[in-house]
């Protein structure tokens, strides 16, 4: 009699242990499947592209009679199927509306602001910064 209901309590352990495993599994799974759906608030708007060519970037002067200071190593160009080259090496870019986040490469995360087709503005601390970059041609 011992015996039976020992195995009784071992089965009745084996099917409470496959439910909670089952339940953890269900909830992770869903975890898992809703958090890429929320996409972060500089992602939105419609997928599109830069215009390809040279951006010269600089900083605005302080120095009176001087308009702007060049920043060669801010300067890339803008290649086709959404890739940029830059001094520091080669990766892509991402543009979802009037942002543009580099995406892989030595400038991964850098993000600017699409102002027209013509200048960028490179995002600094949440907000436009200073330096701008502007399209100079092929």
């Amino acid at each position: 009699m011992i015996q039976a209901a020992s195995i009784h309590d071992t089965a009745n352990q084996r099917c409470y242990a496959r439910a909670m495993i089952r339940k953890l599994l269900i909830t992770t799974l869903s975890l898992a499947l809703a958090v890429p759906l929320q996409a972060p608030v500089h992602a939105q708007g419609p997928i599109g592209t830069v215009e390809r060519g040279h951006y010269v970037c600089e900083l605005p002067s302080t120095v009176p009679g001087v308009v702007a200071l060049a920043q060669p190593d801010e300067s890339f160009e803008i290649a086709g199927a959404s890739r940029y080259r830059s001094p520091q090496g080669n990766g892509t870019y991402l543009r979802r509306g009037d942002r543009m986040m580099m995406t892989s490469g030595p400038r991964n995360g850098m993000e600017y602001v699409v102002l027209s087709n013509s200048m960028l503005r490179k995002i600094q601390s949440g907000e436009p910064g200073r330096l701008r970059c502007f399209w100079r041609g092929r």
